[in-house]
């Protein structure tokens, strides 16, 4: 029998924090208070470089039951990927070799069942590692 998953939802988009607070009315979702040290986002967001301003924002299911949704600024419009997919939280806690394992045997999984294994992406300096994957309609989503 399979365990169930959480997941995020992240979402591709122009403007972060204006489409993040449309799904906090939509879903009943509630954004995250600011930074430790600001009053508000937008003076979190004048601390930064301007490049990294209103970069991303997020919002949550307040009972804690729904997936978290993750908003992130990106420089196209909808080409070709995808502008929304899941990151499907298949090791969640787990580093190292431990988690590569865990990625590697749920990857193998869902490629039984008809999805494609795009790229490994490698633990870094900020990141763990995880897989990017496609659905059987080519939709992107990442192992995480």
């Amino acid at each position: 029998m399979s365990s169930i998953k959480q997941f995020q939802v992240t979402f591709d988009c122009t403007e972060p924090e204006r489409v993040a607070r449309f799904w906090c009315e939509v879903l009943g979702y509630v954004a995250p208070p600011p930074p430790a040290g600001f009053a508000t986002w937008d003076d979190a967001n004048r601390s930064l470089p301007p490049e990294d301003r209103g970069a991303w924002f997020a919002c949550s299911d307040p009972s804690g039951v729904g997936p978290r949704l993750y908003f992130q600024r990106v420089p196209e419009g909808k080409v070709v990927k995808n502008r929304v997919h899941l990151d499907v939280r298949a090791a969640t806690g787990l580093v190292g070799e431990e988690r590569l394992t865990t990625l590697e045997a749920e990857c193998a999984r869902l490629v039984a069942l008809g999805a494609v294994r795009v790229q490994l992406l490698p633990a870094d300096d900020e990141n763990e590692s995880c897989i990017t994957m496609q659905d059987v309609e080519g939709n992107e989503f990442c192992l995480d």
